[in-house]
């Protein structure tokens, strides 16, 4: 899952990215609410994650401006502006959620965590579950028919947990690059291809079909 995170402190920022990052989240990173307004008008985000005052452009100019040209991708506002009139303005502008500072990391996991799920028709449940698999987030880990809390590389657990968001659709190896790669990557469809293998083998060649010119679908493991 692909994030954009707009914070002009770069303190907090470096700290977010690492917590996001261990947390097997791709993390995009910027600090002029200008450069965050035009990357998240062209690149695919999962959700955003949004403080309100930003140089060159206001978090709330930014969100209006998504809003009215249908972009409509999962906005948590992170602000130090903690008044309730702020609050609700953020919410009008068509944010989806909203965390003051100062905060815990746990929670603003979580948080990113329940908007996402959302997002995907999915309860907001500590794991996900989809096709008979159980992925638990915080171990990154996954339980099946017949097997119990085996452990994946952090490519495979990111790859695994977009398959199952979208079970039952298929996925291009391009729009698997998308989400799983920053905007800096150098994006090979290939590694896509051999981490497709590598979970085949934890999980079983059934668990992902291959549409031939069209792509993977997460199909699962049915007891």
């Amino acid at each position: 899952m692909r994030l954009l995170l707009l914070e002009d402190n770069v303190s907090l920022a470096d700290s977010l990215c690492a917590l996001f990052k261990e947390a097997g989240y791709v993390v995009d990173w910027r600090a002029d609410g200008r450069d965050g307004q035009h990357l998240g008008e062209q690149e695919p985000y999962d959700l955003v994650v949004l403080d309100l005052g930003l140089p060159g452009r206001s978090g709330l100019d930014i969100l209006r401006n998504w809003r009215a040209a249908g972009i409509d991708v999962p906005v948590l506002i992170l602000t130090a502006r903690g008044s309730w009139s702020e609050r609700v303005e953020g919410l009008k502008a068509g944010a989806d959620d909203y965390l003051g500072k100062p905060f815990h990391h746990e929670e603003l996991l979580l948080r990113v965590q329940a908007l996402l799920r959302r997002s995907h028709g999915r309860d907001p449940q500590p794991w996900l579950e989809a096709g008979g698999l159980r992925l638990d987030e915080q171990r990154q880990q996954v339980s099946g028919p017949g097997f119990e809390d085996i452990a994946l590389s952090a490519s495979e657990f990111k790859l695994l947990r977009y398959l199952m968001l979208h079970a039952g659709k298929v996925l291009s190896k391009s729009r698997l690059s998308d989400h799983l790669y920053d905007y800096e990557a150098d994006r090979d469809s290939n590694v896509i291809e051999v981490q497709i293998n590598h979970l085949r083998r934890k999980l079983g060649r059934d668990a992902i079909a291959t549409r031939r010119g069209q792509g993977y679908v997460f199909v699962g493991l049915e007891p």
